[in-house]
């Protein structure tokens, strides 16, 4: 999982790829800690691009985000946010939806 050091990277991020997964975190988060080798998992099992951003350092990308809580899960395909979960992560749903853009892919 790569990670995201400014606004402008996110941006680039958004345009040029399809289809990507975004977990945004907070260094003294222990949730975000427990949830981050799941999420990290899932996007390699399910081989989707995945990127990581903390909150404390790219303020500027979780305000444009309207981001309120961490952690966060972010879907995002063909230049657009598809889902959200934050706060509480529902691995199982992350899954169907993931498997729902790879169906539409086809």
């Amino acid at each position: 999982m790569k990670e995201i050091l400014n606004y402008e990277k996110l941006i680039e991020v958004i345009n040029n790829q399809k289809l990507f997964l975004l977990y945004v975190s907070n260094p003294t988060c222990g949730v975000c800690k427990a949830d981050f080798p799941k999420i990290k998992k899932i996007a390699e099992k399910e081989n989707i691009k995945s990127y990581k951003i903390d909150a404390t350092k790219v303020k500027k990308a979780v305000g444009q985000l309207s981001l309120f809580s961490v952690p966060a899960v972010l879907l995002f395909y063909e230049k657009k946010e598809i889902h959200r979960q934050a706060r509480i992560i529902d691995f199982e749903e992350l899954k169907f939806r993931i498997e729902q853009i790879k169906l539409i892919q086809l």
